[in-house]
């Protein structure tokens, strides 16, 4: 990443961003003032609800990406101590999905690591080539600095890290340097290094080694265009692993595709192309692009830095991960991006329409009753015969009809938002990742992709998503839209659950405890979930740990105002179906402090069942038309209880 001398203070400029200075001194990480990180529910305006930031502070480039042992590790140069960039620290993520991830204390600290602790690579050294190994864990080994390459190494799965040697430079050369990128060569049975420098103009050096430690130069590929965070990767042409080849990247996401056989770096490219239409500089919505090492699978999965982004707590986010592939187009190879499949984990509500003839006027009726907050749309047009000049989605519409953004189809330029896109058999498709401050596009498949920060207005009136139809008309083939939960949500440490969305706090005291989610009042508690309903079967096991009730809660408005609520009351002796106001049924129980009971309620309409542990017949069967839909939840009332394995379906 670059420093001040170019770029960083027109971005600074540019953002307003307020830049804190960070204290450098001794120790160990835990000690230092980022632990723990200001609490947060993630639901700041314009936080991105599946798109990855920083918990707090600033965020730029990916680092050190890889997989180890079924989670993936994504580092990130970080500022933990203000909003703008300044004294690069190495942030820390995991996941076991490439999708929920968890924010990790600080990986690099300055201070307790030396040198300028700026982007770099990680690998898994599975063989201990290195010899770093010290237990049963294989060493994971980072590589960070500026002007010669320093290695850092941990051997307890990524929890802490050692500076190797001191952290003596393992590579120097002529010029100024950074941005390490290392692979495993298996070819030629050597890692693989490539540092960019600007020694004699913009270029990587590529070196090589058997043992991570010690570096060979071979060779170095010069080219103007190349400017900082190179990234190196094979893929195969059109998924055929017969035909690999080799792509280097820069920062921007321009890119070469040519041939490698571990020791120089050759293409017939005169010119580079671009992976991505986002704006490609530094603090714009693409950028330091870097792909995982050491995949569990055959995949090339990459994410980027989207630096327009930010809030009163943190600034930039990371792309959403995609798939890169090489595809035959009739320009030439070319590289394609893809969200991943995982995706799909996050959808639980979807909406679809097929084969309507779109005029200006009908495409403008078609989808007026969406309001919509995180969400994923997957369209295809048939532009045969089209009259239309464009064609494509209006995003963020408010009550007056002005949008947010727009993802227009321009048939004429045969662009999709500025992107060159050719149809495909005649159709165009469109797939847009729709989060907060946050819009991803992907054309025909991958071979066009825009990243974009955007502004959306969080007013909850302003969610409207509209077709739009300009000059005349346009086949839709297919349209899908899927709601997309939070990607925080799934996040509670110790309760069981399949909800999607996240559960917050509406009044009493909820803590984690290692049997589940523990609630507290001395009056009414409520915990409740992000994700409605109307019609459902919701369960869960609850346990009265002293007082009086504790209960499931379904159908409720946000500050649970207004809610059903299923309980099981070791004072009254029963188990009891209300809502504020009224109890609408009772069945007798000898219900006891301390003893687990499994709750189930059925909802169908106005009628409501109620079941109690395994009866297969309910103890509450009951008609009541106040409520039709809302939130689920929990609820604990003058006392203590515990809740577990709660699931609806």
């Amino acid at each position: 990443m670059r420093r001040l001398a170019r770029g960083l203070t027109s971005l600074i400029a540019l953002t307003g961003m307020v830049v804190a200075a960070a204290p450098a001194a001794g120790g160990h990480t835990a000690d230092y003032p980022e632990f723990p990180y200001q609490p947060t529910t993630y639901t700041e305006p314009y936080r991105g609800q599946f798109h990855f930031s920083s918990q707090g502070g600033w965020m730029n480039d990916p680092n050190g990406l890889l997989h180890y042992k079924g989670t993936y590790h994504f580092f990130y140069q970080h500022n933990p101590h203000g909003l703008g960039w300044d004294t690069m620290h190495w942030g820390h993520a995991t996941s076991t999905d490439l999708v929920h991830w968890t924010q990790k204390p600080i990986a690099l600290e300055p201070g307790v690591h030396p040198g300028d602790l700026w982007s770099g690579a990680g690998v898994v050294d599975a063989a201990n080539t290195s010899g770093l190994r010290e237990g049963a864990e294989d060493p994971l080994v980072v590589f960070s600095g500026t002007n010669g390459v320093s290695v850092f190494y941990s051997t307890d799965a990524g929890r802490t890290f050692k500076a190797y040697d001191n952290g003596r430079k393992v590579v120097t050369m002529p010029g100024t340097s950074r941005d390490p990128k290392v692979l495993w060569h298996a070819a030629t049975k050597r890692w693989v290094m490539l540092v960019w420098s600007d020694a004699g103009g913009n270029g990587v050096n590529i070196y090589s080694s058997p043992n991570l430690l010690d570096w060979t130069l071979q060779s170095r590929y010069a080219a103007d265009w190349l400017f900082e965070c190179p990234d190196f990767f094979a893929l195969p042409v059109d998924g055929d692993k017969r035909r690999t080849k080799w792509v280097l990247t820069d920062a921007s996401g321009e890119y070469v595709v040519g041939d490698f056989d571990g020791t120089a770096f050759t293409t017939g490219w005169d010119e580079p192309q671009r992976m991505d239409y986002g704006t490609n500089h530094a603090g714009g919505s693409f950028y330091a692009g870097q792909v995982f090492n050491d995949m569990p699978d055959d995949r090339v999965v990459q994410m980027a830095w989207m630096g327009g982004n930010q809030g009163a707590t943190w600034t930039g986010n990371a792309s959403f991960p995609a798939v890169l592939g090489l595809r035959t187009t009739g320009d030439g190879v070319r590289v394609t991006r893809q969200p991943i499949k995982e995706l799909e984990r996050l959808r639980y509500r979807t909406s679809s329409w097929h084969g309507r003839g779109l005029t200006p006027a009908t495409a403008a009726k078609l989808l007026r009753d969406q309001s919509l907050d995180t969400y994923e749309v997957e369209a295809e047009f048939d532009v045969r015969g089209a009259t239309a000049k464009r064609f494509g989605f209006k995003l963020d519409v408010r009550p007056g009809g002005d949008a947010g953004s727009e993802v227009l189809y321009d048939t004429a330029a045969r662009t999709l938002m500025g992107a060159p896109l050719e149809p495909s058999r005649g159709r165009v498709t469109m797939r847009l990742l729709v989060d907060r401050g946050q819009l991803e596009v992907f054309g025909n498949d991958g071979l066009a992709s825009i990243t974009r920060n955007v502004a959306f207005d969080p007013r909850a009136d302003s969610r409207g998503v509209a077709l739009h139809v300009e000059g005349g008309g346009v086949r839709l083939v297919s349209l899908r839209i899927h709601e997309l939960a939070p990607a925080w949500g799934m996040g509670e440490p110790t309760l069981e659950h399949n909800l999607p969305g996240q559960w917050r706090v509406v009044s009493g005291s909820w803590t984690d405890v290692a049997a589940g989610k523990q609630g507290s009042a001395g009056g009414d508690a409520f915990y409740l979930s992000d994700h409605t309903g109307s019609d459902f079967t919701y369960e869960g096991d609850v346990r009265l740990v002293d007082g009086t009730a504790a209960a499931l809660t379904f159908r409720a408005d946000p500050r649970a105002g207004r809610h059903y609520t299923a309980n099981v009351d070791s004072k009254a002796g029963v188990v009891k179906l209300w809502r504020p106001g009224r109890d609408i049924a009772t069945y007798e129980a000898p219900i006891k402090s301390g003893q687990t009971y499994h709750l189930k309620v059925v909802t169908r309409g106005q009628n409501i069942k109620v079941y109690l542990d395994d009866r297969a017949e309910p103890v509450i069967d009951a008609q009541d038309d106040q409520y039709a839909s809302g939130h689920f939840g929990l609820n604990v009332f003058d006392g203590t209880a515990r809740f577990q394995n709660i699931r609806v379906s």
